[in-house]
């Protein structure tokens, strides 16, 4: 090799970056940009930066690893080529993880990155249209467009950092700040602005940026919640307490379970006892224990709403990140356990749609996403998130809404994007350590870079008062698997119990370093030095504001006792999660920020009389500056009433009414969200949001179990009215909370006194009526209905920029969202068996019974029909009885003790008529109904509809008397095995629709959003299933699965051992090693690093398992490169083949491990036919629960079972046996088949959820030892784990007897 003065570049071409239907959709949409462009195509380049000139070999290795998917076939003709890179200064997810598999493999390389570069067959292009095609080819915040390869060096180009500014107050004063305000993008107030003059000329000194820019992120709106915490004047009314004293009064009167409140960056609520399952010694390869714990629940909703409006896919997977960061820096270390997603969003305007809602289109700023485009990419990168970090998502909600009422226009193209959870945390680490000044402060997890910056001033300001350019800016790129890392190494120190090295710990959001390392110190009371030059970087050039105020993700501070760092670091290393000692606590209570790199050798100056005393010192500042008590903001309120005219629905036609409100969005299917999103990681999942044999997307409630073992478990829902409040704000926040009850309540909640609520306020402060109706939804939902419940508000979040402002040729213009609260509502559960769905069950002799907590009213307004008819509709839902809902909650709880109901939904969107449609989806039959009016049918009031036993009609009426609940009670039909859907009022037919046709139409935007986002082919055959009728999904075992077929070798104490492998980004482990051990193996934790350091080499264990998840997130295809690590290393290529080759052993790879296994074959015996596993048909990750059969095989795994048709979770982006690179479809040993409602072999979707060959989804070598399969029998080995089945819930499922027969295997 030649040494050079920079990086060598060497570009390696890659493979087809776009599918033919893929290429198909994108020149649909640049025909209409350039309808002379005929044909697109794109391909991967590759550019690798190495020190100096690789030599041949290593060329051929480096081709060899970047030689992954479908081959590129060039056009035929002249075309015009453009160039799409990551945004110039960044560097891609992609790039961090390429090169970590580079490096794993032997590499001597600096940096891998790929391009994508577009070939379009055109005519001459204007510059106009050029312009128009490139906006289509690239996300202008993720990606730079550059005019050809040979413009990829800006990429590795390192800029010169920017000098560090001092902004000139002792000589210009007030100015020089606000100067520095608009230049930076700061979102100082007016007061803000004076106290930080004020502040500088006391200390005698300016102010650097990085002061000015900290400042503003750690006191913005986002941060600091000003807002809630002002002094309100109510029409010329000063009001006594505020909206977070509001808030924290429901904690005074309701505050029993509530572990933690408000201090932290998550709440916790009382849990219970517990089965951990850890491994014995987190810092080597070792056994898997069991461990007793007393463990408490985490509960956090966070919002990232001006991000998504930016960069939908980024927007919204850092929202998830962030949340799920919280998640698990509460205390000192903590878990995440099971996500929500919600998505508010303005008109969709669906291509081939003319929907009455949407015919006043009012347009937008055009640096802003469509709503439609939020809802393609938003959802998709919220998912991805929690997919490959590994935490299932369970719930969530959806709205569209859009209308001018009483002369304001109402919408939401400042989108909502809510993120929640739950998780767990040990009870004696629920309160972080004061810890004392020496304690070495730690940046855990990925490196800064130039990204995010001022996204919590941005996310503070209204949308469109920001520079476009400043938008781009201050939002951030993902990498959710260095946050899995990061999360291990939580999950080590913690396990530690009393041992835990952490002390105190708080995640990296808005803001940066610069907002988390002054809180995390300032939390116990201390100032604190750093080094900037410390700071883990991945990027040159970076100056010290980029430095310290980037908002780079996947980040932790913490801080460890000096003696821990050994310790620390030996947890980190073999997680491969990069750390770094950044600063010092100190007791002097002063932040002081150095640069080493610009300062080595400096003596810093005494301190006098309060001047500056560090010249060079990008901080340095008394932490009281910074954090202590900046000018309290007073808001001035006026109250606006808000009206509208009452809908008449007497001469509607009703069939038109109830096909476009099954239409609508906000009540039509959700499934479009739901497939995308693994639900059963984990192990942990009872109820996700598909229930039933079809798999229908309308459970109301999420539930998870507290272990492996038990059934306790959480319960968690969602409930908001945001449309309700561009009349009365107020009654939208209690039907918010309503809502969030009625749908928790399908759980068994014993009472409502162990519920807590998280609420996430959003408004368009500072718009004429819009504070004032805030204040009032606020003091309405804290101070009277919250105590009348007996709930409490532990936790919650604002976001009060919700407005967007923009000039359209002179015309200014302003969509403003209506004050909108999202409830969530998270309660332990002692049993999580009795939770209910809303699958109706026709044939058991059952009626329908609603609970009207509207008592009658039938009040339209907000409604879903309104919209449909283009009026708000009048005086809007309510709750205008809190006994009401308590004597619903006591009235579940009578009937689900006595058995006396079968199935439950709550009323909500859509009003009776989705509710018993839903119903009937869910059953696959019809209902018939009887209303006293087409209002009745079409109100959104509170309430729920019950199925309940004819036969025991006067038990039920009984319960009704005893709870309170017979004046709100109406039996108003039936069941029926006929799908069809009858609705009567009196003698008048209103409605007679086949439930098939009302399904279509209830999926209709599901059908079409999926046909944009994803294969068009899958998404009309997905379609074409709902509500055809064809059976649901059967247990049918050709065994008995309660048969212990391993007990004699249980008893015999023996227990071989098996290396349950993982690699980084690996995600199911865990409840992979308990499906091993309950069948009587010993589950021993081996990290790839224990393998290439050689604290292992597998010489001890007779059983490999290959787990699932993302093994360095999916990057050069899935689980290729964990096994390039491993083929590309003589070494470990050796002890893989030494293990594969003994006569004693056997292993199982499932979803990544399998993957991996099929990428291995080559050297496993008898794999020689295997696939590779490969993109999807859909081009989708799918998380379903699919049917199966299990075919006959020599698997050790299938023994005994050929022919049993099961259920089983199936989640995975690259599962499709791909036979065209090697093996063969005719000679590989097929052990798992997905099958239709028939029996036979899938071949469409989704009951093929990949589009594998013949459905075939298991392979195994011809002696049986080796297996590889997609689907996940180690997260449904309980009953109790399935989304559906008829089997008992206190029984195990039949996959566990999987394991049990390779126990018996080994003997």
């Amino acid at each position: 090799m030649t040494p050079t003065d920079g990086p060598v570049l060497t570009t390696f071409d890659g493979g087809a970056a776009l599918s033919p239907f893929r290429r198909a959709a994108l020149l649909a949409r640049l025909q209409q940009a350039a309808p002379q462009i005929s044909a697109v195509s794109a391909r991967y380049v590759h550019v690798v930066a190495t020190e100096s000139d690789p030599d041949g070999a290593t060329r051929r290795r480096v081709r060899e690893l970047l030689t992954y998917g479908p081959a590129y076939q060039p056009p035929g003709e002249p075309a015009t080529t453009i160039v799409v890179a990551p945004r110039l200064g960044t560097i891609s997810p992609w790039a961090s993880k390429a090169t970590d598999i580079a490096h794993s493999c032997g590499l001597d390389l600096q940096r891998v990155e790929r391009v994508t570069e577009f070939v379009l067959v055109t005519g001459e292009l204007t510059d106009d249209e050029r312009l128009a095609a490139v906006r289509l080819l690239h996300d202008p915040m993720t990606q730079t467009v550059l005019d050809s390869r040979d413009g990829v060096a800006a990429l590795f180009r390192e800029p010169e950092s920017e000098p560090l500014q001092r902004i000139d107050v002792l000589s210009e004063g007030r100015a020089a700040i606000e100067t520095a305000n608009i230049e930076l993008g700061l979102a100082l107030s007016v007061d803000e602005v004076d106290y930080l003059v004020d502040s500088f000329t006391s200390l005698r000194r300016n102010p650097s940026d990085v002061e000015l820019m900290m400042f503003a992120q750690a006191n913005s709106e986002h941060c600091r919640h000003k807002i809630f915490n002002a002094d309100f004047v109510l029409d010329d009314e000063p009001q006594s307490t505020s909206l977070f004293g509001m808030i924290r009064h429901t904690e005074r009167v309701a505050g029993e379970g509530t572990i933690v409140a408000y201090k932290d960056n998550a709440s916790i609520m009382q849990g219970g006892a517990v089965t951990r399952w850890l491994p014995e010694s987190p810092d080597v390869p070792s056994s898997y224990v069991e461990r007793p714990d007393e463990v408490h629940v985490l509960m956090k909703v966070e919002t990232h709403n001006h991000p998504t409006a930016i960069s939908p896919f980024a927007g919204a997977a850092t929202g998830a990140g962030g949340e799920i960061r919280d998640e698990g820096a509460t205390g000192r270390g903590s878990q995440p356990k099971a996500g929500l997603t919600g998505f508010i969003v303005s008109n969709l305007q669906l291509p081939g749609t003319d929907e009455t809602w949407e015919r006043e289109p009012y347009g937008a700023p055009a640096h802003l996403a469509t709503p439609l485009d939020i809802m393609l990419d938003g959802p998709i990168g919220a998912a991805a998130f929690n997919n490959e970090f590994g935490r299932p998502g369970l719930g969530g909600f959806f709205r569209v809404y859009e209308q001018t009422v009483d002369g304001v226009r109402r919408g939401y193209h400042k989108p909502i994007m809510s993120a929640g959870g739950l998780g767990a945390i040990s009870a004696d680490q629920t309160e972080k350590v004061r810890f004392p000044a020496g304690s070495l402060l730690i940046q855990l997890g990925g490196p800064g870079m130039r990204i995010g910056m001022g996204g919590g001033a941005a996310s503070s300001m209204t949308s469109g008062e920001n520079a476009a350019e400043l938008d781009f800016d201050s939002v951030q790129r993902g990498n959710p698997e260095i946050e899995r890392r990061a999360q291990e190494v939580i999950n080590h120190c913690w396990s530690l119990g009393a041992g835990n090295p952490i002390l105190a710990i708080h995640d990296v959001g808005a803001g940066g370093l610069s907002n988390a390392f002054p809180e995390l110190v300032d939390d116990a009371g201390l100032g604190a030095r750093f080094d900037l030059g410390a700071v883990p970087l991945e990027e040159h050039g970076l100056s010290p504001k980029e430095i310290w105020c980037n908002e780079s993700q996947e980040r932790y501070v913490l801080a460890i006792a000096p003696d821990s760092l050994d310790q620390f670091a030996q947890l980190a290393e073999r997680e491969r999660c990069p750390f770094a000692v950044v600063g010092t606590a100190t007791d002097d209570g002063l932040l002081v920020v150095e640069d080493t790199a610009t300062t080595a050798g400096r003596v810093p100056e005494e301190r006098s009389g309060g001047g500056l005393s560090r010249p060079s010192a990008p901080i340095d500042i008394p932490m009281e500056v910074l954090l202590g008590k900046p000018p309290r903001m007073t808001r001035d309120a006026t109250r606006i009433d808000r009206t509208s005219t009452d809908l008449d629905l007497s001469a509607v036609n009703v069939r038109e009414l109830a096909y476009a409100v099954l239409r609508h969005p906000s009540a039509a299917s959700k499934r479009f969200l739901i497939t995308i999103g693994d639900r059963t990681v984990g192990g942990l999942t009872h109820r996700d949001q598909l229930v039933g044999p079809w798999q229908l997307p309308v459970a109301d409630v999420a539930v998870t179990l507290s272990d492996l073992v038990g059934f306790a478990g959480q319960a968690m829902s969602s409930g908001e009215r945001t449309p309700i409040a561009a009349v009365d704000a107020p009654a939208s926040g209690r039907m918010a909370v309503g809502e969030a009850v009625t749908n928790i309540i399908a759980a068994p909640v014993g009472s409502l006194a162990g519920v807590k609520l998280s609420c996430n306020w959003m408004a368009a402060c500072g718009r004429p009526g819009e504070d004032a109706a805030l204040f009032d939804t606020v003091h309405a939902v804290a101070m009277e209905l919250c105590p009348a419940l007996g709930v409490s508000v532990p936790v919650g979040k604002d976001s009060l920029s919700m407005s967007t402002r923009w000039t359209d040729d002179g015309d200014e213009r302003e969509v403003r969202s209506p004050v909108s609260l999202v409830v969530t509502a998270f309660a332990s559960l002692p049993d999580v068996r009795s939770t209910l769905t809303p699958q109706l069950h026709p044939d058991t002799g059952t009626e329908l019974l609603l609970l009207d907590l509207g008592g009658g009213r039938d009040r339209l307004g907000g409604s879903i029909a309104a919209q449909v008819v283009g009026e708000f509709g009048g005086p809007a839902a309510d709750l205008d009885d809190p006994q009401h809902l308590l004597a619903l909650v006591d009235l579940m709880s009578r009937l689900r003790r006595d058995g006396l109901v079968t199935a439950y939904h709550d009323r909500s969107d859509g009003g009776l008529l989705a509710t018993v449609a839903e119903m009937s989806f869910a059953g696959n039959c019809g209902a018939q109904l009887d209303v006293p009016s087409v209002a009745a049918l079409f109100t959104e009031e509170l309430g729920a509809v019950l199925e309940v036993p004819a036969a025991r009609r006067a038990d039920v009426e009984t319960a009704l008397q005893e709870t309170g609940a017979a004046g709100l009670a109406r039996f108003i039909g039936r069941p029926t095995v006929e799908p069809t859907l009858q609705v009567t009022a009196g003698d008048q037919l209103l409605l007679r629709e086949p439930t098939r046709d009302l399904a279509q139409a209830w999926d209709e935007v599901s059908w079409r959003i999926s046909a944009l986002r994803d294969n068009p082919e899958c998404a009309d055959e997905e379609h074409a299933t709902v509500g055809s009728g064809a059976t649901g999904l059967v247990v049918a075992p050709s065994f008995d699965p309660a048969d212990d077929i391993a007990a004699p070798y249980l008893l015999r104490g023996a227990k071989p051992r098996v290396a349950v492998l993982r690699e980084q980004g690996v995600n199911s482990h865990v409840e992979t090693a308990f499906a091993f051990h309950r069948a009587g193996f010993e589950a021993l934790d081996v990290h790839m690093t224990d393998l290439q350091t050689g604290r292992s080499d597998l010489t001890d264990v007779v059983g490999l398992v290959a787990c699932g998840g993302f093994s360095y997130g999916d990057t050069l295809g899935a689980g290729e490169g964990w096994a390039r690590s491993v083929l590309f290393n003589d070494r470990l290529r050796d002890l893989f083949a030494a293990f594969f080759g003994r006569p004693d052993t056997f292993g199982l790879g499932i979803c990544n491990g399998c993957q991996m296994f099929a990428a291995l074959a080559d050297l496993i015996p008898g794999a020689e036919a295997w696939p590779r596993f490969t993109r999807n048909l859909s081009e989708q990750y799918e998380a379903r629960l699919s049917q199966v059969e299990v075919l006959d095989s020599p698997s050790l795994f299938f023994a005994g079972m050929a022919g049993s048709r099961l259920p089983i979770a199936v989640a995975h982006g690259e599962g499709r046996a791909d036979f065209s690179s090697r093996g063969s479809l005719e000679t590989v040993e097929r052990a798992m088949r997905f099958v239709d409602h028939t029996g036979a072999a899938a071949l469409s979707y989704p009951a093929n959820p990949n589009g594998s060959p013949d459905g075939l989804t298991a392979v195994t070598t011809p002696d049986g030892r080796f297996t590889a399969m997609m689907p996940h029998p180690e997260r449904v080995q309980r009953n109790v784990q399935l989304s559906w089945t008829d089997g008992p819930l206190d029984e195990p499922s039949p996959w566990l007897r999987m394991f049990r027969n390779a126990r018996v295997a080994v003997g």
